[in-house]
């Protein structure tokens, strides 16, 4: 058997079995699919790719199914990452244009992912260790309770009530809000509690406690802004491919909702020539997700941050590579400077 009959074999297996979920038979592929060999010739190629370990029967049918080794090498075969339509491109730059407020520009975008390629779609937040203050508000709701605001150059917004602990009046707290920024613009995220104390040391006496305790709420949102989060959309894709998950989808939720599993695995994923990261099945390090693969890639400046979506190992590659790479192209482009 040649090497690109088998590839070509393989290929019409995978695609096959992708759209319709029934293992695929040597009849069905002579009938679909223009190989130019017999079906006899058909059967024993198939019977190749099973000793090789890229398909199996599952069951006692008589049909094939691709095997992890199988998805892998189908991917791997992908030259090139297929453009998506003008329809396509218009539909995500519309969704995703016109929100300057990172939340609703990353739920808009995982979202949309989702609908896309009909599979749960994740992106965790930009890494903020190289963000800077852009912004600071205080604003008084009472005479001793603040909203306390920080704007990173990112986008990301964070704010908490504090109680400063002394009555304060708009004009003194003004003045706080003014020295507090004109020192702290510019500042990157990771040294503000190095700069607070310096900015209470200027503070006029009779506000230095205020001053104090709106210096441990910047603190406080400086380093919640740094945590490692991501936003999801599209679980309900899962439970309609219960029929992919023959275990249990429990293990695959389990991993979506403990962020922290999907933190790390989009963390280690490495992009391929391509510009995507593929995981499929046991190749994923989390037992919970040995059923799932999942197609990734960064975005932002330094393509730090993953954007991806997770299904069944049962997924349309090209198509699924495709969506993930644009709406990444798009996100860097909303949040670049």
């Amino acid at each position: 058997m040649s090497e690109p009959r088998k590839l070509e074999v393989l290929r019409a297996i995978v695609e096959d079995y992708v759209h319709s979920r029934e293992p695929v038979g040597s009849k069905a592929l002579v009938e679909r699919h223009h190989l130019g060999v017999s079906s006899a010739t058909i059967r024993n190629d198939m019977a190749a790719l099973e000793e090789e370990g890229l398909i199996t029967a599952p069951h006692t049918s008589a049909g094939r199914i691709p095997t992890d080794k199988g998805y892998r090498l189908f991917v791997d075969q992908i030259s090139a990452v297929k453009p998506l339509s003008q329809a396509e491109r218009r539909a995500i730059q519309s969704l995703l244009e016109g929100s300057d407020d990172l939340d609703d520009v990353l739920d808009r975008t995982v979202r949309l992912l989702s609908q896309l390629t009909n599979q749960v779609a994740v992106v965790q937040y930009p890494h903020l260790s190289r963000a800077l203050v852009r912004h600071i508000e205080f604003v008084l709701l009472a005479p001793r309770k603040v909203l306390v605001v920080l704007i990173a150059n990112s986008g990301k917004v964070e704010q908490r009530v504090i109680d400063v602990g002394q009555d304060l009046g708009d004009e003194a707290l003004a003045a706080l809000r003014s020295r507090f920024l004109g020192s702290l613009a510019g500042t990157p995220l990771s040294q503000l509690a190095l700069s607070l104390p310096a900015v209470v040391a200027m503070a006029a006496p009779g506000q230095r406690q205020a001053a104090h305790a709106l210096a441990i709420g910047l603190e406080a949102l400086a380093q919640s802004s740094r945590e490692e989060r991501m936003v999801m959309a599209g679980t309900a894709n899962l439970a309609r491919s219960n029929v992919d998950f023959p275990l249990s989808i429990g293990p695959v939720l389990e991993a979506l909702e403990e962020q922290v599993v999907m933190l790390r695995l989009l963390s280690e994923m490495a992009q391929d020539h391509r510009g995507v990261a593929v995981s499929i099945g046991r190749e994923n390090p989390y037992d919970g997700l040995a059923e799932a693969s999942v197609v990734a890639t960064g975005y932002g400046p330094d393509s730090a941050a993953k954007i991806g979506v997770l299904g069944p190992t049962r997924m349309d590659y090209p198509t699924t590579m495709a969506a993930v790479r644009a709406v990444a192209r798009y996100l860097s482009r909303i949040l670049g400077p």
